[in-house]
């Protein structure tokens, strides 16, 4: 029986430049399968793949999902993928920058060996995609921790999308797995949109604005810099309630305590 997945068009910005990025490519099939099996791919999703190389992913890909879309920058590669894939109507291989592609309009996931260069651009993307339900990104381990708040730390995007989407930290990736042989190794940083959000639809703003706000400090700690907009009792309440020290960085300040914080301050 065939589904209308509602495929994009590779449509690319007239006049937008193109960066050259690297790409260091995945070597290990062992590997591959078992990033393949962590993202969870079954028979009816829609899979997009960033940046495929050579395919060894993509061959795992195809013994799991409904449908691929890959996005490839480098020709060399588009057209050997293609030739692979000449029989094979499960995978459409295009010519084309993943960040100026229009995501698909159903449900899909992403599971991709990333460039390291372009991560932060590629996670954008995907978090600003409505029918993403998950992607797997291969990609720097420093990186992967960063975002999944490994260090105890957390960025502003990882607290402002957390209501709607977790960001987890995967399996480890030794460099020696990829060629070129990268400086660092690397990891998996998985996104997932939430079934139910940690917040209704309707407050959602107001938190962000509470994110924006709180990161917005030139130093100090996240009450000092509340208390710019709010009165001094009231932040003050609102930290000992979401367990926030007084004098505690905003970098500090774990997702579920923002998410305290928004409703004592609400």
């Amino acid at each position: 029986m065939s589904r209308n997945h509602s495929l994009p068009q590779a449509r690319i910005r007239s006049g937008s430049t193109r960066k050259q990025l690297s790409q260091n490519f995945l070597t290990d099939t062992r590997v591959a399968a078992r990033l393949v099996r962590g993202a969870g791919i079954s028979a009816d999703d829609l899979v997009v793949e960033v940046g495929p190389g050579d395919g060894i992913l993509t061959g795992h890909l195809l013994g799991n999902a409904y449908h691929i879309l890959a996005y490839e920058k480098d020709r060399h590669y588009v057209e050997k993928l293609r030739s692979r894939c000449a029989d094979d109507r499960r995978i459409q291989v295009y010519h084309a920058d993943i960040r100026e592609i229009t995501p698909p309009r159903t449900p899909f996931t992403v599971v991709a060996n990333i460039p390291f260069a372009a991560s932060t651009d590629i996670v954008r993307w995907c978090l600003a995609a409505p029918k993403l339900t998950s992607a797997t990104l291969l990609t720097q381990r420093e990186f992967a921790r960063k975002y999944a708040g490994d260090y105890g730390r957390w960025t502003r995007l990882t607290v402002t999308q957390w209501p709607t989407v977790t960001m987890e930290l995967g399996i480890v990736v030794h460099r020696d797995y990829f060629r070129p042989i990268p400086r660092a190794d690397a990891a998996v940083l998985r996104l997932r949109r939430r079934a139910q959000p940690l917040l209704a639809r309707r407050e959602l703003r107001g938190y962000h604005q509470l994110v924006e706000l709180g990161f917005s400090g030139l130093g100090g700690s996240l009450a000092a810099t509340l208390r710019r907009a709010y009165p001094a009792s009231k932040v003050r309440t609102a930290c000992i309630m979401a367990g926030i020290a007084i004098d505690e960085p905003v970098g500090f300040v774990s997702p579920d305590r923002w998410l305290s914080l928004y409703q004592a301050l609400s």
